[in-house]
């Protein structure tokens, strides 16, 4: 579905990707895990037209996307939650969501897709006239995460979906992860929680330095003594 080949970005003369090459199939969840500074944010605003690529390819769907411009990238399904929530401040929960389907033209499916917002994540529903800023960090990720569904996307970028989320906050943010997965939706998801990232990937890749440094399942890789050590505080 996504397969990226030997990209590299660049900041200015700093290299932050260097000939990363990695493939994400229809229907899988799949996490980039590292340190900070890895280069896996890097990769998600690279997928999503937000960084200009130096080397590489992106192909999408069968299609290259490499030199497509964001909005056209969102057009072709691909959905970017970034880090940090980045909700809209100054209009409510239900405006936010309404932001989020601005390329679905028939207001009938607009509807059945705020439902299906509201079953996933209820809070929403009670909270839909408060103005988003007010919202807890928990339930400001649940509004972007609803955000990025109401345009349909074919895969879903997520960047850091658990940061500065309490515990139980993030088991359950990562179990509507799981959910969203099982009704049809690809997922990338960037995150530095290793362990929960890895406990719901089907595939999983390690990012060191700009580069790819591991790959395999998520079984694999949550098993491996070398991940746990760095990565699941393993001895």
């Amino acid at each position: 579905m996504l397969v990226i080949n030997e990209l590299s970005v660049y900041y200015g003369l700093i290299q932050a990707l260097d000939k990363v090459s990695i493939k994400v199939y229809e229907k899988e969840i799949v996490a980039l895990i590292g340190a900070n500074g890895a280069g896996k944010s890097t990769l998600l605003k690279a997928i999503s037209g937000l960084l200009d690529k130096g080397q590489g390819t992106i192909n999408f769907l069968n299609e290259d996307i490499t030199k497509m411009t964001a909005q056209k990238i969102v057009k072709k399904g691909i959905t970017h939650v970034m880090e940090g929530r980045r909700v809209f401040s100054g209009l409510t929960v239900y405006e936010n969501l309404l932001m989020g389907a601005y390329l679905v033209h028939d207001r009938e499916q607009i509807d059945k897709d705020l439902v299906m917002i509201y079953e996933h994540f209820p809070i929403l529903q009670q909270r839909k006239d408060q103005d988003a800023s007010t919202l807890s960090g928990g339930e400001q990720q649940m509004l972007a995460i609803g955000r990025a569904l109401m345009a349909r996307p074919k895969i879903l970028l997520l960047d850091e979906p658990s940061m500065g989320l309490a515990p139980i906050l993030v088991q359950e943010i990562f179990n509507i992860i799981e959910q969203i997965n099982q009704k049809g939706t690809t997922i990338l998801v960037v995150e530095q929680n290793a362990n929960m990232a890895l406990s719901i990937a089907d595939r999983a890749y390690v990012m060191e330095n700009g580069r790819i440094y591991l790959e395999g399942t998520g079984v694999d890789l949550r098993n491996s003594k070398e991940v746990q050590k760095a990565y699941l505080g393993g001895v």
